[in-house]
């Protein structure tokens, strides 16, 4: 069973947009998602309709985050895209008189709604600004971890810097 990935997906096209110094095309930000343009602008219209990012046409357009982005939550993200279902399981509905099926479908359904109901608020506590500082630690330390070993390579054959 394939995952709907729109959700990281979106994530990830707001960061890269986050970084960027000018608008991106949809066809740039298809393939870091080695997606179709066609997809990424249809995946971006809620976002543009919750005032999240904005797009431009013509030469030097594209897409841009909206000012003050580090203040959206993933929540609110969830919440322009629709919310879809962040937790999902099948029921057996062919025999709705069924009273295990009932009881079972009952059990199921109401431990999902508890789940996306804490995922939710886990959600509302992470903001994008958190998400691109992570970005930037991990960044700084891969650097840093490339260039000791590069320096550690170095003294180990006995060149100097």
């Amino acid at each position: 069973m394939k995952h709907n990935s729109q959700f990281s997906d979106v994530l990830h096209v707001l960061l890269h947009l986050a970084e960027a110094q000018a608008p991106l095309t949809s066809e740039v930000l298809a393939q870091t998602m080695d997606t179709n343009p066609v997809v990424l602008r249809r995946l971006m219209a809620g976002l543009r309709d919750a005032g999240m990012v904005s797009s431009g046409k013509g030469h030097g357009g594209g897409w841009l985050i909206a000012p003050g982005w580090g203040e959206t939550t993933l929540r609110d993200i969830h919440q322009a895209l629709g919310a879809p279902a962040l937790v999902s399981l099948g029921f057996r509905e062919d025999h709705p008189e069924c009273l295990v099926a009932q009881v079972v479908n009952q059990s199921l359904r109401s431990a999902m709604q508890e789940a996306e109901a804490s995922l939710l608020a886990k959600l509302g506590g992470i903001t994008l600004a958190q998400l691109s500082a992570q970005i930037g630690a991990s960044l700084r330390a891969h650097r840093l971890a490339k260039t000791s070993t590069s320096h550690r390579i170095e003294d180990h054959h006995g060149h100097s810097h």
